[in-house]
């Protein structure tokens, strides 16, 4: 499903920084650097962001301060952040749906490759596949036949069209053979309440939204959507276990920057988001609600958004999303 051949190309345009302007990385910060976060507070991207505010404070002196674009899938805060000055002071706290997804469902003047720069990956968060007890299902395999039996009258939760909930559970039916019918929510938390509640049967859920049912009676946790089990779930297969090769998906959450910010802030940033990936005190909230901390180079994160774009574009295909 990936277009290997497109990752060379893609990769460039990532890494590729355009000439300093007016900036003095040394001299960087001098004022307070701003974080703009997607997504109004308390969500997932929400919680990455408060992860590296204050180590990045502390690390350069300056405040790191929280400011919320929600809107528009995203597309408002990274519209935003492609129009400021590329000299450090402006950040912009991504996730998979901005820079894998949105340029390929929805119209926008925002472009990942043109407009941003990857500065680190901060932590991963894979989907879990739940679904009500009610089902008469215990393992992937018998969710599958069960779906095949109710000729399409099943149902799952997704966090509106074309977004990674959305995309996985169409990617996984399409591999499964088997026909359901999407219901649309605006927040992962109403979503939740609705499959605990039995309003619908599955739902490809972010890790840290149903972590804290493992091993209770409200939901059945049938596969993870990582490559490996994931510490949290030590009990719950992959969807690769589960007989699905291949099927990975992962939500990642990572720093970026306007094109043109200076390659040695950039390092510089980079560097401390690693630190702090690698604090097992500062990881610790991170960890118990299902993320996997990272820190990676900025070399690291454009590997990764150059893969998913193409991939992610297959997929908003094949679910039928609206593209450009």
């Amino acid at each position: 499903m990936r277009s290997r051949h497109l990752l060379p190309a893609l990769l460039g345009a990532l890494l590729a920084l355009a000439p300093v302007r007016s900036a003095h990385p040394q001299d960087w910060p001098q004022r307070p650097v701003r974080i703009i976060v997607p997504f109004a507070p308390g969500g997932v991207t929400d919680a990455a962001a408060h992860f590296v505010a204050q180590p990045l404070g502390e690390a350069f002196g300056q405040p790191f301060v929280i400011e919320h674009r929600p809107g528009a899938t995203g597309a408002i805060a990274a519209e935003a952040v492609a129009r400021a000055p590329p000299d450090g002071y402006t950040l912009f706290l991504a996730g998979l749906s901005q820079i894998g997804i949105m340029p390929a469902a929805i119209k926008t003047s925002f472009d990942p490759l043109r407009d941003v720069v990857p500065i680190s990956a901060i932590a991963t968060n894979p989907l879990v596949l739940a679904v009500h007890p009610r089902l008469p299902v215990a393992s992937v395999a018998d969710f599958v036949a069960h779906a095949r039996t109710q000729e399409g009258r099943l149902n799952y939760a997704a966090l509106g069209v074309g977004s990674i909930t959305h995309l996985a559970m169409a990617l996984f039916a399409r591999q499964a053979r088997i026909d359901m019918t999407p219901v649309m929510y605006k927040g992962g938390a109403a979503a939740v309440t609705d499959l605990i509640a039995g309003h619908v049967d599955a739902y490809f859920a972010a890790a840290f939204a149903v972590v804290p049912y493992a091993g209770g009676d409200l939901l059945r946790l049938l596969a993870v959507s990582s490559a490996q089990r994931i510490r949290q779930l030590p009990g719950v297969p992959t969807m690769i276990e589960a007989g699905y090769p291949g099927f990975k998906v992962l939500n990642w959450t990572g720093l970026m920057a306007p094109v043109g910010t200076p390659k040695p802030i950039i390092d510089r940033i980079a560097r401390e988001v690693s630190r702090a990936a690698k604090d097992p005190k500062a990881t610790a909230p991170l960890i118990a609600s299902g993320f996997d901390p990272w820190g990676s180079t900025p070399e690291e994160f454009a590997a990764t958004i150059a893969a998913d774009i193409p991939f992610w574009a297959e997929a908003v295909r094949i679910a039928g999303v609206q593209e450009k």
